[in-house]
């Protein structure tokens, strides 16, 4: 059994979209343990200076560090990253358990994104387009992603 650990600063505020989070994390359910760690983003100014959006994204790293799993493979979602197609991520988190990794997480930054210290401790950068998303709706895309891969990596119906 794999644990995920997604790790995401905000809270969803939409019901729809929590609706849709629980869905994901029932259908993930049946291949590994799922937790969901919310953290507070810092709060900023209305228009911050980029000293201000750096110290916040610092303040945040803290707080991200304290929650990562020891021992687990990183994702960081960032634009920057690597785009997979979803047999290629399957293949990733196949790969990270063959290689002894029973703990994933994933970790989703602010709207400004993450600090580069915490891209730094990244085993794999990821970007699910360089297209921008709205912030609450990567967590199910995420979510939905997973599913699909453990769905490919045990060659169930749902990915046709």
């Amino acid at each position: 059994m794999m644990n995920i650990t997604i790790i995401a600063l905000g809270k969803l505020k939409e019901k729809y979209l929590r609706d849709a989070v629980d869905e994901y994390a029932k259908r993930i359910s049946a291949y590994g343990k799922l937790d969901i760690i919310e953290l507070n983003p810092v709060k900023l100014s209305d228009n911050p200076s980029q000293n201000e959006i750096t110290s916040a994204l610092s303040k945040e790293a803290d707080e991200i560090k304290k929650k990562i799993p020891n021992g687990s493979y990183i994702f960081t979602l960032c634009i920057e990253g690597k785009e997979k197609s979803s047999e290629a991520f399957a293949k990733a988190i196949n790969d990270a358990a063959l290689n002894g990794k029973s703990h994933i997480t994933f970790i989703i930054g602010s709207s400004y994104g993450l600090s580069p210290e915490i891209k730094n401790l990244s085993d794999f950068k990821l970007s699910f387009s360089p297209m921008t998303f709205p912030h609450q709706l990567m967590r199910v895309m995420l979510l939905e992603q997973v599913y699909r891969a453990f769905q490919i990596n045990n060659n169930g119906k749902y990915h046709k």
